[in-house]
């Protein structure tokens, strides 16, 4: 059984889907609910570098402390966005996955089908009703 990590928000479609993306591959991950405990700063650092992404690509742009800390400054270092998101989880885009085979922002939700090791088991559609997994366990494109 694969051990899997997904760095969650329940109020959050994308990744309420992305999590049931991964139960429907048969696996019950290990659900961090990152507003409530956000990773450490090395955890946080961590994961951007295993995702191979720029800080900044995932800082969450619509959220209220965006706005009021003037983020949209590009003059900000990395490890001052960083701080922020320490400081503000709420700006740490989500959800998160961690797999054996990788570690990626999966937004949109399908993302996920590419780091889980197990195949899907059934059908998935989203909660808006769109087709992404078909009857055989397989992508819908």
């Amino acid at each position: 059984m694969s051990h899997i990590t997904i760095y969650h928000n329940p109020a959050c479609g994308t990744s309420r889907n992305t999590l049931a993306l991964i139960r429907n591959s048969g696996v019950e991950p290990e659900i961090i609910l990152y507003l409530e405990t956000p990773p450490s700063r090395e955890k946080l650092v961590s994961l951007i570098a295993d995702m191979g992404i720029p800080v900044r690509a995932l800082l969450r742009t619509n959220v209220e402390p965006y706005h009021y800390l003037n983020l949209a400054e590009g003059s900000f270092t990395e490890e001052q966005i960083i701080d922020a998101m320490m400081d503000h989880p709420i700006l740490i885009n989500r959800p998160i996955v961690v797999t054996p085979l990788g570690t990626q922002l999966c937004r949109p939700s399908e993302i996920v089908l590419d780091i889980l090791p197990d195949a899907q088991q059934g059908a998935f559609s989203k909660e808006d009703g769109e087709l992404i997994v078909n009857d055989q366990g397989q992508r819908v494109k």
